[in-house]
């Protein structure tokens, strides 16, 4: 799939079953399971072994999955599940009557337990034909690879800063951003349902600080 090299092709379905057979999930992740997943197939395989890329410091494989919906919308509790369980970085493609979003996650090393990962914060395409997604294999070794597939997916949200900036700071950037955001909306809306002027002066002056912390991570 996505014109990835024939000698990843895996192509092997994997029964839903397996999955929440196998995981150690809740009664309400497993009905996620039965009412929203028609069908997982593992599509590619990304590996020192698969391609002529290089091995990575903190990416060795990269999967990827398609997951066939029942309908369009997919809680990503499920892939956030899915990710933790399997200690490889997955790129999720979800089909639905012929259109494709491709979702991924970012994921590192947990310091916990050994091969055990956390994920972070999900991003993911619009619906589109499947040679319409924004992914290319690009990249020397399997880091580049797979920080290059976060960055097509999430598109503006991860442009870098600067030439040096790595993936967990573009992530992190992104992440106070959407955190001031969601203040600025929450505020803006305590703003519009207050009837005292006094009190609507002291919310807008903390809007406006809010807007100008907003504005620096943008520019900066």
């Amino acid at each position: 799939m996505i014109g990835l090299p024939k000698t990843t092709e895996f192509n092997k379905k994997i029964p839903k079953q397996k999955f929440y057979e196998n995981m150690n999930i809740s009664p309400a992740l497993k009905k996620i399971f039965v009412e929203q997943v028609k069908i997982i197939y593992w599509r590619n395989k990304i590996a020192a072994s698969t391609t002529n890329l290089a091995p990575g410091t903190n990416v060795t494989e990269l999967e990827v999955f398609e997951v066939r919906l029942n309908n369009p919308e997919l809680d990503k509790s499920l892939l956030k599940q899915i990710d933790k369980e399997i200690p490889y970085h997955i790129l999720f493609l979800l089909e639905y009557q012929g259109k494709y979003q491709a979702w991924i996650g970012y994921k590192e090393a947990s310091n916990s337990t050994k091969n055990s990962f956390k994920v972070n914060g999900y991003y993911h395409t619009d619906w589109l034909e499947e040679d319409k997604l924004p992914l290319k294999l690009e990249g020397l070794n399997l880091d580049t690879v797979y920080e290059n597939f976060v960055r097509q997916i999430a598109g503006d949200n991860l442009v870098k800063q600067t030439s040096d900036e790595d993936l967990k700071e573009s992530i992190e950037r992104d992440e106070k951003k959407k955190m001031l955001q969601k203040q600025i909306d929450k505020l803006q809306n305590e703003i519009r349902k207050e009837k005292q002027l006094n009190k609507q002066i002291e919310l807008n002056m903390k809007l406006k600080e809010l807007k100008r912390r907003l504005r620096i991570l943008y520019e900066n």
